[in-house]
């Protein structure tokens, strides 16, 4: 007589559940959102109203628009600044990190990511208030005698986004950075020494080809993270620092045209695709060349 089966307990149903979970929150949380986005943007607003037919009048309105296309292209070039500023400041501390030994290391390197616990919104009147008009830099520099008015060159357009921006990002920098290096054989700088090179040549010979995926991924990081932030522009940029973000959640807000934010948003979302996917493939490549 064959045995029956034993029915199946709570353990058996936990890797299913497990499976299942790990499908549905991203197709819920990602995908079925970026999906309806992309829904609404081929829609159009009548009078207030949005009409349900299939167009491509928002992709042709932003193409063709004097606008929207130029604050694309400036907010791209933006962010890559950004990127590129927050790696420059970023690898000097990562490699200081690296050079210590120890607790002090991993110490220090927790202290600069306590700021990441912060409030965005506390962190970003803090910057405010050190390059307004009445700020702290402005107060130092009329003090030296530098300036004999408050300067407005970083308050309420595209610098103060610039900065700002840089300041807040440069943690999302030293991490990756940080693990990049760490991760780089001591027995190679060993053996460079060996051979004859002076620190500096070890350092741009080995460590910098070596740290490449790193850095690259630190890029492209900060880049998706400035491109998609309107808050900071919204908050130190005023009317000259408009951004593309900025044009978004206005079209979300104000203008209440969900379907042309849906299709800048598609557009947005096409260029941080397409950051990280460029982003992974310059770091496989030099990761490859290891």
């Amino acid at each position: 007589m064959s045995e029956r089966a034993a029915p199946a307990g709570p353990g058996a149903l936990a890797p299913w559940l497990a499976t299942i979970a790990a499908y549905v929150v991203p197709l819920g949380f990602v995908l079925a959102p970026m999906a309806l986005f992309l829904v609404y943007s081929f829609f159009s607003v009548d009078h207030g109203s949005i009409v349900f037919s299939p167009t491509i009048s928002n992709y042709v309105r932003f193409f063709t628009d004097p606008v929207f296309l130029p604050i694309f292209w400036r907010t791209c070039l933006l962010c890559f600044t950004v990127a590129l500023l927050c790696v420059l400041f970023a690898f000097p501390v990562a490699y200081f990190l690296t050079t210590l030994r120890g607790r002090s290391r991993y110490m220090l390197l927790v202290l600069l990511l306590v700021p990441l616990l912060m409030s965005y919104v506390i962190k970003i009147y803090a910057v405010r208030s050190i390059l307004g008009g009445n700020g702290m830099l402005n107060r130092a520099l009329l003090a030296t005698g530098l300036i004999d008015k408050p300067s407005m060159l970083f308050v309420f357009n595209l610098n103060a986004v610039l900065l700002t921006l840089t300041v807040l990002l440069i943690p999302f920098a030293v991490l990756p950075i940080f693990l990049s290096l760490e991760r780089i054989p001591k027995a190679l700088r060993h053996a460079s020494a060996d051979l004859g090179a002076t620190n500096a040549q070890t350092f741009w010979r080995v460590t910098v080809p070596l740290s490449l995926p790193g850095t690259l991924s630190a890029m492209s990081f900060v880049f998706v993270l400035a491109i998609g932030d309107f808050l900071t522009p919204q908050m130190v940029g005023g009317q000259s620092g408009f951004t593309f973000g900025r044009i978004i959640y206005s079209q979300f807000g104000t203008a209440f045209n969900w379907p042309f934010g849906a299709a800048l948003s598609v557009i947005l979302a096409a260029v941080v695709i397409l950051a990280i996917r460029l982003g992974g493939r310059l770091e496989s490549k030099h990761g490859g060349a290891k």
